[in-house]
């Protein structure tokens, strides 16, 4: 009995949905870069398997619903049949070593130039505000961004069918499920934050109207697949890419809440003091009444460690954490949190490189290093 008492809480069993999990360290979706030509590549089979523990949930870097959902190099889609198929001996090869796998999908509304757009037209948002040039620790130098082209609103379902289809896509591909990309400043979020959205007509105004999309993408998505396969990523309290909301706490609760009603399997969200790309902040908020108001499963990701990761399961704020660079540099991470090893120092210089294996799948695991 001994050896159960000391199991640490990150790595207790937990059933999320129709899934038993082993542990509660999930692989955080981490784009990459390294999908040549908007494909998935074989060398992703390795980076992903080598993170693939019996029972642990990955989820997929940032993929693209449709054509016009781009805005980076190398970005993997899902809505072509060339993509769902290169996607498949990934999915394989993660449910070959016992894993979950959800596909995350994505769409970046105005996070684009032409260059990334079909026919080079202009990228599409809630808004026709422009970026302003700012540095980013994203790869990409944001004084390239296109000024975006506001939705007409009959425009919009089309959108929200893109979502639908590339769930399809992902459960073609053999995903598990999917998580679906509200966060960051990207197009979704461009309709919820106040700051970017600036529309007069349902899709504007109030938190009920700027929530609608996100939502409906939700209810689309969900009818397509099954709620208990549907998770979705917010981080209400980022400004990323120019996209803050004066009132984050109540956006996030109207989420929170607006979910029930669709019985999704989980919601991520990403902890206030995540202000800024890979920077933590101090920072008075909290997401526990999300976490109370939400009842599915409640994962929380930003800036974790193994000791505020194990506090943040046995103080109940969290069913699962999401662990993004520490995962990146220790494929092996839940054996190393068991043991308490020294952890593999990340290099951000690596991140998003198009090399097939340096930065990518070239961390040791701990053997390698006795």
């Amino acid at each position: 009995m001994a050896a159960e008492a000391a199991t640490i809480p990150l790595l207790t069993p937990y059933k999320l949905g129709k899934f038993n999990l082993s542990h509660r360290v999930v692989l955080a979706p981490l784009t990459r870069q390294r999908s040549y030509g908007n494909v998935p590549q074989p060398h992703a089979v390795l980076y992903y398997s080598q993170r693939t523990s019996k029972g642990g949930l990955l989820i997929a870097e940032a993929t693209g619903v449709s054509d016009t959902a781009q805005g980076y190099p190398d970005t993997p889609g899902i809505w072509t049949k060339e993509q769902v198929e290169a996607w498949k001996p990934i999915v394989d090869a993660v449910h070959a070593k016992g894993g979950v796998f959800f596909c995350q999908i994505w769409h970046v509304g105005r996070v684009s130039n032409q260059g990334f757009q079909p026919n080079g037209q202009a990228p599409i948002s809630s808004t026709d505000k422009p970026l302003t040039p700012q540095n980013e620790a994203n790869g990409i130098d944001v004084a390239d961004f296109t000024p975006p082209r506001r939705l007409r609103i009959e425009e919009i379902p089309q959108i929200v069918n893109d979502f639908r289809l590339a769930a399809r896509n992902a459960i073609e591909a053999g995903f598990d499920g999917v998580e679906i990309h509200g966060a960051h400043g990207y197009l979704i979020d461009q309709f919820m934050k106040d700051q970017v959205n600036d529309r007069t007509d349902q899709y504007g105004g109030s938190l009920e109207n700027r929530c609608r999309f996100a939502l409906e993408v939700v209810e689309a998505v969900a009818n397509e697949i099954g709620a208990d396969r549907v998770g979705i990523r917010l981080s209400p309290f980022a400004d990323y890419m120019q996209s803050g909301d004066s009132d984050p706490n109540a956006l996030g609760l109207y989420m929170a809440e607006s979910l029930n009603k669709y019985g999704i399997l989980y919601c991520h969200m990403v902890e206030p003091r995540m202000k800024t790309v890979g920077e933590i902040s101090d920072c008075p908020h909290s997401l526990v009444p999300m976490r109370k108001a939400f009842k599915g499963s409640f994962f929380v990701a930003g800036g974790y460690q193994r000791v505020d990761g194990n506090k943040a399961i046995a103080e109940e704020r969290a069913d699962l954490v999401v662990f993004g660079r520490l995962f990146l540099a220790n494929p092996d991470l839940p054996k190393r949190f068991k043991l308490n090893a020294p952890l593999n120092k990340y290099n951000r210089d690596t991140f998003y490189i198009s090399d097939p294996v340096v930065g990518y799948s070239d961390y040791p695991f701990l053997e390698d290093n006795a």
